[in-house]
């Protein structure tokens, strides 16, 4: 902007030696004497070199009155504290020096040839208590600039002398014509004038023909220019609201956002009707689209920032941690009076500057792109199957002739294709979506159908943006009134950096971005993401482990797990799917306290393991974690921390693997578990109770406890009560889907080939075994559980089959029938495929991991009967299987076995024997590719 500030900059030499002694003097005599004398000689030296007229102003008394006006003005805020009115009476009071002082230096008040003009926060009457005051000097040519320039820069320098921070603009009428493509800030401050004095018909032929020209010659160039100006600031604020000490002008979501509505829609209005927007009142009829959801942020940030100049007597917009204090304390902006919370009342800002940064992104989406050649034939607008949206260019909109939206279902799909793709919503469907917000709350989803789609937007890879417009536009609420507590909900720390609601999307963002590491330590944890069973479930706890924030007292992980109750009661989760949400959102901190201790100490590593209990949950907790530590901050986690997580994560996952044999549940010791069991089983005399605590006690007495912390208690109750029918049927089988799998668990008296008899069952029917555990108690009682697919969908297409298979199980596992000749019947019979990436067997013992076991680890290629073929060798070679961890990543088998020969571990003779037998097994029987 063409702008010349300061008294130097339009006086002689010899006014610039007295003008920084004269603002230091501001309220002496001598002050006024020397002005005059100087205003005076230069007068005179004009006239001496040929220059038209004297320029002599005197403005003692303007400059007295403007001093008691500024503190009326700053005595009525503070006791009224309405920011809005004092910005309206300050421009006033400035209209009213600016006129005197023409009128002064002119002789009079309407001067032919030259207009002078309100621009920018000052021409939409916005003038804040020490803002700049930016003037436009409008010359009709350049001969009356010539002849009228000195009396305008002798108001100028009035200005500056009185108190004001005058930045004016010299322009010719030619010159107001031309756009100047590298200096956009004068062509944007002139979208806000005001006509003072001067020429009026010269102010409208400006307004009339020479702004909309020079607007509408470059719209689409004007229009993209103002959005990547605006665009360029987010960046250098890094592109978020979330500031511990927010600027509030130039800040995202500050007063420049808040203008771009009226900027834009001005430029709209423009182009549609080729002609200056009609005055209303104070403000012209384009900036109506500014207001709504957004007029109360402007009253917040209008009172915010004119305490923030009145308190440092300067035009400073940061509010620094020591203005949020005071500005609570005198509950500035806020409805109420006295004092507020620091908390509350930064949350009132975070809540109106994330409605203004809305507001403007949705904006600059509007605004028009360059075009390319291609982009030009693609088809602009299609219908979104089953739902009243259409997609335009990546944005979603809504019909013309649509009145209210009524579809929830439509509704939810849009939004899980805005977690899947990034797209984005216009302002017409942001509206329309709003307003029929209470006909969406009578036909809100529930059970399975919501968890559908609250799935399927979690899981998407922009699911982050997608829940934060749910949330704006209050449908995450609606669906998930646990929420409402953390909207814009504050930590006021300088630890943590955003609200408690953004930072729960900010979680899930960052587990979505392990897809594409950037750090080595990303890459690291990036490979525990495909190893997760339920990475829905983990998003899920994300989304709710911080809700009990909201409430003021309280340990925030219980309570959050108490808020989730009702939550997943709706969504109508099975035990097992709501015991893994709450234990995440309960110990998701306590990976973040292992890290404040030794992550290499043994004691801190099995404390961790005891609490988490099962590998699966290792994992998904790890990952928690990290998304949870890179959320408060963006430099929470650094490369070190990040470090010491892989390492406490490693360190606990290898304790899990080698303590699973040595780490047994002993009642003595917790008899807790002993009494839930028995108060789950109800209905039994005093003498059965007894009996029944007595049998309960030998089952549970000795199981590893692995078993008790990758099971329900309801499971643990289920299989007790199995083992209370065994001297009716020594064999007890219960079939179950397990999600996508089909689960088999098996209890029955130990006996050698048990385990390999189940497995052969299962080849023989065709069951492809993903995983499987096996355990036993001290009274030799094994609870054995094999996860399997249905590949040929037997169960499905036939479901009477589920009976005949567990008939011949039963059977095969009892020695009633042959497991043998049940293969010899099907072989031939299963189609498995051959694999797409060839597996070499691997083998690999480890008698070190654990005090009594040696652990076997097979990875070879999943096959058909493959487990088997494994189960077999160990119990030719007479191995008791203590542990047995099987599992399946792809196409590749990766089993775990805790062996002893005669109660020991097996000696290195017996470990080279096994392993030739156990190679010579795989070999032969390995599919070829």
């Amino acid at each position: 902007m063409d702008i010349r500030v300061g008294p130097s900059a339009v006086t002689p030499r010899l006014t610039a030696h007295f003008v920084p002694f004269l603002h230091k003097n501001i309220a002496s005599g001598f002050e006024s004497l020397i002005l005059k004398s100087t205003i005076q000689f230069t007068t005179s030296a004009r006239r001496d070199r040929g220059q038209m007229g004297s320029t002599l102003l005197a403005f003692d008394d303007i400059r007295e009155r403007y001093r008691r006006d500024t503190e009326q003005l700053r005595q009525t805020y503070e006791r009224t504290g309405d920011g809005t009115a004092t910005i309206r009476r300050r421009t006033t009071i400035v209209d009213k020096i600016v006129t005197e002082l023409w009128q002064r230096a002119t002789g009079e008040e309407t001067r032919t040839g030259v207009s002078l003009l309100a621009l920018g926060g000052y021409g939409r009457k916005d003038l804040f208590p020490y803002s700049d005051v930016d003037l436009l000097f409008a010359f009709a040519s350049d001969e009356v600039e010539k002849r009228t320039k000195d009396a305008a820069r002798a108001v100028h320098q009035a200005m500056w002398d009185i108190g004001l921070r005058a930045s004016p603009v010299y322009r010719t009428v030619k010159e107001c014509g031309r756009f100047d493509r590298d200096n956009l800030e004068f062509t944007l401050a002139t979208f806000d004038h005001r006509f003072l004095a001067g020429d009026f018909p010269l102010f409208l032929k400006l307004r009339q023909e020479v702004f909309p020209g020079v607007l509408l010659s470059d719209w689409n160039l004007i229009t993209q220019k103002l959005g990547e100006i605006a665009r360029a600031r987010h960046a250098r604020f890094g592109n978020t609201i979330f500031h511990l000490e927010p600027n509030l002008k130039d800040g995202p979501g500050g007063l420049r956002d808040y203008h771009l509505a009226p900027w834009f829609a001005l430029l709209f209005h423009l182009k549609e009707t080729r002609q200056w927007p009609k005055i209303r009142g104070e403000r012209y009829s384009g900036a109506q689209g500014a207001e709504g959801d957004t007029s109360s942020a402007f009253d917040f940030l209008a009172a915010t920032r004119c305490f923030l100049h009145f308190r440092h007597g300067r035009d400073d917009n940061t509010l620094d941690w020591q203005s949020q204090d005071e500005a609570a304390a005198g509950s500035v902006g806020l409805e109420t009076r006295g004092s507020a919370d620091p908390a509350y009342w930064m949350r009132t800002y975070y809540r109106h500057a994330r409605a203004v940064y809305r507001r403007a992104g949705l904006l600059m989406e509007q605004a028009p792109a360059p075009v390319s050649f291609y982009k030009q034939f693609r088809r602009r607008r299609q219908p979104i199957a089953g739902t009243d949206f259409y997609l335009d260019q990546g944005r979603v909109d809504v019909g013309a002739t649509l009145s209210q939206i009524q579809d929830t279902d439509g509704l939810l799909r849009v939004f899980a294709m805005m977690a899947n793709h990034g797209y984005t919503l216009s302002q017409a469907a942001e509206n329309c979506i709003t307003d029929a917000l209470p006909v969406l709350a009578i036909h809100l989803p529930e059970g399975p159908y919501l968890w559908n789609c609250l799935r399927e937007v979690l899981l998407g890879p922009h699911a982050a943006h997608a829940l934060r417009t749910m949330h704006t536009l209050g449908i995450l609420e609606m669906l998930l009134p646990e929420f409402h507590g953390i909207d814009a909900l504050v930590i006021r720390d300088s630890y943590h950096r955003y609200t408690v609601d953004e930072h729960t999307f900010l979680t899930i963002d960052n587990v979505h971005g392990l897809r594409r590491p950037m750090h080595e330590y990303e890459q690291r944890l990036s490979t525990l993401l495909p190893e997760l069973e339920r990475l829905d479930l983990l998003l899920l706890s994300l989304l709710l482990h911080d809700t009990g924030k909201a409430r003021s007292t309280g340990d925030h992980t219980v309570l959050s797990v108490e808020l989730s109750e009702s939550f997943l009661a709706r969504l109508d989760f099975d035990p097992e799917e709501r015991e893994t949400v709450r234990k995440l959102i309960r110990m998701h901190l306590e990976m973040s306290n292992a890290l404040r201790r030794d992550i290499f100490d043994g004691d801190n590593v099995r404390m961790l393991a005891d609490k988490v209990g099962s590998p699966q949950l290792l994992r998904m907790l790890t990952l928690m974690t990290y998304a949870d530590i890179k959320a408060v901050h963006p430099d929470a986690l650094t490369p070190w921390k990040a470090e010491n997580l892989w390492q406490l994560y490693m360190s606990t996952a290898n304790f899990m693997d080698r303590s699973v044999d040595e780490v047994r549940y002993h009642v003595d010791l917790d008899p807790t578990l002993l009494y839930r069991i028995g108060a789950m089983i109800s209905g039994a005399s005093a003498k059965k109770q007894q009996n029944q605590a007595e049998a309960i006690r030998r089952f549970l007495e000795g199981l590893p406890q692995r078993y008790l912390q990758t099971r329900l208690p309801e499971q643990i109750r289920n299989h007790f009560l199995m083992t209370t029918h065994l001297a009716e049927d020594p064999v007890q089988l219960e079939l179950r889907p397990h999600r996508q799998l089909v689960e088999l668990t098996v209890i029955a008296q130990d006996r050698s080939r048990l385990f390999a008899d189940v497995a052969g069952a299962l080849a023989a029917w065709g069951m492809n075994i993903v995983k499987a555990d096996a355990f036993a108690n001290d009274a030799g009682v094994i609870v054995d559980s094999f996860h399997f697919t249905d590949t040929f969908r037997t169960f499905e297409l036939n479901p009477t089959e589920k009976d005949r298979f567990l008939h011949n199980v039963r059977d095969i596992l009892a020695q009633r029938a042959s497991v043998e000749q049940l293969l010899a019947s099907r072989r031939g019979t299963n189609r498995g495929g051959v694999g797409k990436v060839a597996t070499m067997p691997r083998l690999s013992f480890d008698s070190e991991s654990s005090q009594q076991s040696t652990l076997l680890q097979v990875v070879a290629q999943d096959s058909p009967g493959l487990l088997r073929r494994i189960a077999l060798v160990l119990h030719e070679h007479n191995c008791n299987i203590e542990v047995a961890l099987i599992d399946t990543e792809g196409e590749t088998a990766i089993d775990v076995f805790y062996l002893t020969l005669d109660g020991q571990k097996l000696d290195s003779a017996m470990q080279e024997k096994l392993a030739t037998d156990m190679q010579a097994a795989l070999e032969q029987t390995r599919p070829s590719m």
